[in-house]
């Protein structure tokens, strides 16, 4: 193949008689991602090693079925709240909404009617060295307690580099919140079935925000200095993972939300790089976003059955958030998720995949 390209597939019927479908993006190096108009869902994505042979890196499962309960989130679009609000207590304007409460007493993830659980419209584009699919839908007042409608637009960008770009914009018509954010699961070794314990990991920050037994930030941030959260310079995610500190045995490992330098909001430096040394395969990971929640795959439980009938492992893949940070309408010192009319929501990520040579 000589250029971008896009194709348009089958995947199965929703509960509601609705045909959910997939698009296929794939670039003039091999390189495709497979999206779904139900969750907005990365499917698949397959890159080159350094041999040039091609691998799935993301988690998921091989039919719509399984996606529609998905309690791990794999490959979806979050929102309208992405991560965690205490007790479902969402305060905007002096008064006091109450979300669903998905999460033990906690609001997760926009809820039982979340972004994740949305059949998506979708318009594909390709041309020069880009192709894409323009995902939208509608949030609508009172989903889960959510106060507006909420508008949502949210691209998806290949380009022959190998980069893959998420664009979102979100409107409403009400006071309320948006705090968007991609939910895959990385494993850039391609091989289902094994953790991801051995990738190096890099994290441009100084700090993190430390949580309590129900994964509620505390309204601080921690150095990372001296503890098994410093991945300022690159190094195993599994190196300190069993260490006996606190915020590992809340989080099963790695539940939290890294506070990024702020010269990365430029995204002219990676917030993050994950590299498989032996496969060759990196991501840089690149965000307008101050915040990073990474999720090391702990509580995987041991019937979790995915792609080509293998199960994933504890610690079988690696989500890397890019958002505003936890609990925020409750946490006045953090960066404010409040959404008005007239304003538009804005937030990109780019995940540009490479090799890098054996050391």
């Amino acid at each position: 193949m000589t250029s971008v390209e896009v194709l348009k597939q089958g995947f199965g019927t929703h509960p509601s008689g609705a045909d959910v479908d997939a698009y296929l993006l794939l670039n003039a190096r091999g390189m495709h991602v497979r999206v779904l108009t139900y969750g907005g869902i990365v499917q698949s994505l397959e890159v080159p090693d350094r041999r040039g042979k091609l691998a799935d890196v993301v988690l998921g499962f091989d039919t719509l079925e399984p996606y529609l309960a998905n309690p791990f989130y794999f490959g979806a679009l979050i929102g309208r709240n992405g991560n965690r609000i205490a007790n479902g207590r969402l305060p905007i304007d002096g008064r006091v909404h109450q979300l669903t409460r998905n999460n033990g007493a906690h609001h997760l993830h926009g809820g039982g009617k979340g972004l994740h659980q949305q059949l998506w419209k979708a318009e594909s584009f390709a041309g020069g060295r880009e192709c894409g699919v323009v995902m939208s839908c509608t949030s609508q007042d009172g989903d889960d307690g959510y106060p507006g409608t909420v508008s949502v637009r949210v691209t998806y960008t290949l380009s022959s580099e190998n980069r893959f770009v998420i664009a979102s914009e979100a409107t409403t018509d009400a006071p309320t919140v948006v705090n968007l954010t991609q939910h895959s699961y990385f494993n850039l070794s391609g091989v289902r079935g094994q953790p991801v314990l051995d990738h190096e990991l890099m994290i441009d920050a100084n700090q993190f925000t430390p949580v309590d037994d129900t994964l509620i930030p505390l309204g601080q941030h921690r150095g990372v200095d001296g503890t098994p959260f410093d991945f300022r310079d690159s190094r195993a995610v599994g190196s300190r993972i069993h260490e006996a500190d606190e915020q590992l045995r809340i989080g099963s490992g790695y539940d939290h939300n890294w506070v990024l330098h702020e010269r990365t909001r430029d995204m002219q430096s990676p917030a993050v790089r994950l590299v498989h040394e032996a496969s060759g395969r990196s991501l840089e990971l690149f965000t307008t976003e101050p915040g990073l929640q990474v999720y090391s795959g702990g509580t995987f439980t041991p019937d979790l059955t995915g792609k080509g009938g293998v199960e994933y492992p504890r610690f079988g893949g690696i989500a890397l958030e890019t958002q505003h940070f936890p609990d925020a309408p409750n946490q006045p010192a953090f960066p404010s998720t409040v959404l008005r009319p007239g304003e538009m929501y804005r937030s990109a990520t780019v995940w540009q995949f490479g090799v890098v040579q054996p050391t």
